[in-house]
């Protein structure tokens, strides 16, 4: 076989495999196009049959948590803000810090959004959610699985944010709710304790549950 043949070849089955493998990429995430493009998206089979979901905090060891920026100062807590709803905390050390995923799970979107800048969603096991946003860098993709402590984005100010800092904002079937229910914040730990989620119609609640 000439060499110029061997060539043609070996280009035609590269153009053949090539579609194959990118099939395959696409197949190993698990995510849909809509949950890898939009942040407040619906978990399915999430729910019982009384609307309730138990998230058992109290049974996570300490080498399965991590806190999302260590040595972190809250420069905004969650809650009402300036006559709007603050969906997350902010929290800052320095520009360019890394931002550690919170638990193990798989990406689910990792991307520019709106006001959120670059952002990552996290979906870990049981349903949660963790979102991380204003990254200056996203060092993980949608579908890449992550574990506890795991770089995955550096502190920025993409987006709508003023200084460079972490927004941290934890999800529950595409509602958000209160971050302290999972951290003691200003000391960077875990609480450890069992969060009873209530959904009624269209609308979430998370308490601790006794």
């Amino acid at each position: 076989m000439s060499k110029r043949r061997a060539i043609c070849l070996t280009g035609l089955l590269l153009v053949l495999l090539l579609p194959v493998g990118l099939w395959s990429q696409q197949r190993s995430n698990p995510f849909t196009a809509h949950e890898r493009e939009h942040i407040q998206v619906k978990t399915p089979g999430l729910w019982d049959k009384k609307g309730h979901h138990i998230f058992h905090m109290d049974s996570v060891s300490r080498h399965e948590w991590c806190f999302p920026l260590p040595g972190a100062k809250v420069l905004s807590p969650y809650g009402h803000r300036n006559g709007t709803t603050h969906s997350g905390v902010d929290i800052k050390t320095r520009a360019g810090d890394t931002i550690r995923a919170a638990f193990r799970g798989i990406v689910r979107l990792a991307r520019p959004y709106g006001a959120y800048g670059n952002v990552i969603v996290v979906r870990h096991p049981g349903g949660l959610e963790t979102i991380y946003s204003h990254n200056s860098r996203n060092l993980v993709a949608s579908g890449d699985s992550v574990v506890a402590g795991q770089p995955i984005g550096l502190v920025g100010r993409t987006g709508r944010a003023t200084t460079e800092h972490l927004h941290f904002e934890p999800r529950i079937d595409g509602e958000h709710f209160n971050p302290s229910l999972i951290f003691h914040l200003e000391q960077g730990v875990l609480r450890g304790e069992c969060l009873r989620c209530t959904r009624k119609k269209s609308h979430v609640t998370v308490k601790v549950y006794p």
